[in-house]
């Protein structure tokens, strides 16, 4: 049965026992989250307007944070994200990750939990939001996008999701110039994204991890 656990910088994860495996850093889900995908992310993308396609939504902890900066800079973000075991919205709202976010735009960020899955939701003017529940191994995603937010379980627990053929496909979703971040540094992860036309680079990694990768799709 899937627990909510306290991580070093004290917002919640979720851990899930049939893997062994949390649904964030335990060192800091908040800050694992903002380091990876908004600061070398989002704020790493330089157009007015962004297109992202989120691999894993999760707690929806990374589409909250987006949603926070893109109320802030005021950019038009379309976000899609994809998720094969949608969390329920009793779980998601027993997270603390509001406490981590601007308390004005509280009832507005909600929102994001309460979306309907399958088909898009404005959530505020400038965010277009898409959750599908599908699985990316096996259904067909159409678009293009900007950004790349790779936030699947780990190679050892869902090697399923880190294969030649699902890069591929992140390959042809992603425009020229994209950017691809994801928490894994493996040398194999390396491999496919060069070989699917992306150029590679290693970064530091946010607490309790050396590194993490930015690709850009050339």
């Amino acid at each position: 049965m899937k627990s909510i656990i306290t991580t070093g910088d004290g917002s919640h994860t979720i851990y899930v026992p049939e893997l062994n495996e949390h649904y964030h850093s335990v060192h800091g889900a908040v800050q694992e989250s903002e380091h990876i995908f908004i600061k070398n992310g989002y704020r790493a993308f330089s157009g007015e307007k962004i297109r992202i396609f989120e691999v894993g939504f999760g707690t929806g902890l990374n589409c909250l944070l987006t949603a926070s900066e893109c109320l802030r800079d005021k950019r038009d973000v379309t976000y899609t994200t994809i998720e094969k075991f949608p969390l329920g919205e009793n779980t998601l709202e027993s997270l603390n990750h509001f406490r981590y976010l601007d308390m004005d735009y509280e009832e507005s960020l909600r929102q994001v939990y309460k979306a309907a899955w399958n088909k898009p939701v404005r959530i505020f003017t400038n965010l277009l939001l898409h959750k599908i529940e599908g699985d990316l191994t096996a259904d067909d995603i159409n678009g293009e996008y900007d950004l790349i937010y790779f936030d699947a379980f780990g190679p050892d627990k869902q090697p399923e999701m880190w294969t030649r053929d699902i890069f591929r496909k992140i390959s042809l979703l992603t425009a020229s110039n994209g950017i691809f971040v994801t928490y894994s540094a493996k040398g194999e992860v390396k491999r496919n994204l060069r070989n699917f036309g992306f150029r590679v680079e290693l970064l530091p990694g946010p607490p309790g991890k050396r590194e993490m990768i930015r690709a850009v799709k050339i």
